[in-house]
């Protein structure tokens, strides 16, 4: 598609931002008023428009992906939206781990077992942690309390925390990207720490690591757009 505007603004609309092209508000996929909640984040959506050549590259609009699906998606349905979420935490990475009798363990319980605790403090609950690959449920009340936290955030944090969820097979490291001041290469160590492990026995595919760089550049992302939703 050529690029068919001139001049890229943003403007204060309703409850939030919009972007403008040529003094027209831009919609999302779905065809709805892509507003959104902060202006730093409509400036970052504005900086994508801005940034374009004679031809519309669309791969390049990732924020505005993220902004469409918050509100094509989530806002329709956040009971959904949660649901699908909430599943990375019944699961969640973190609590599945070696034999204790393997080094690996020792390394997952050094990396994993921080976050972990924190999280269990911070939201006051307790995660089921098991080795292997059987199914240990957490408490009821601890999915509870992760669904009632999920309810807690808009709907494009809420965007934001799916994408982090599905990146790094874990809620724990999801919510912890969207506090201040996270460590993104921190938490990706941690929720990549099985591969790592493997890379160090067996040595690095050069291919797994092109993939793992772009899912990492895709979590700093989802990590920055949370960050710009808390303005």
């Amino acid at each position: 598609m050529k690029r068919f505007y001139k001049q890229v603004t943003v403007a204060p609309e309703a409850d939030g931002w919009r972007v403008l092209l040529d003094g027209r508000g831009i919609k999302t996929a779905g065809g709805r008023a892509q507003i959104v909640p902060t202006q730093p984040l409509a400036d970052a959506l504005a900086a994508e428009w801005a940034g374009q050549g004679d031809d519309i590259d669309a791969a390049a609009f990732r924020f505005r992906d993220l902004a469409d699906f918050a509100l094509d998606a989530v806002a329709p349905d956040r009971t959904q939206a949660i649901a699908d979420i909430l599943p990375y935490g019944e699961t969640d990475t973190l609590c599945y781990r070696a034999d204790p009798e393997d080094a690996l363990y020792r390394r997952q319980l050094a990396v994993w077992d921080p976050l972990l605790t924190a999280a269990e403090v911070q939201l006051g609950v307790k995660f089921a942690r098991v080795s292997g690959i059987v199914h240990k449920p957490h408490p009821e009340q601890t999915l509870e309390r992760l669904r009632a936290v999920l309810d807690e955030e808009c709907d494009f944090t809420l965007a934001a925390l799916k994408m982090l969820s599905s990146l790094a097979a874990s809620l724990v490291i999801a919510l912890a990207a969207i506090r201040p001041e996270a460590d993104a290469e921190a938490l990706w160590h941690a929720a990549n720490l099985e591969e790592d492990w493997q890379v160090e026995l067996w040595g690095e595919d050069w291919e797994a690591a092109q993939l793992r760089q772009t899912r990492l550049e895709a979590f700093r992302l989802a990590m920055r757009f949370a960050e710009m939703v808390r303005g």
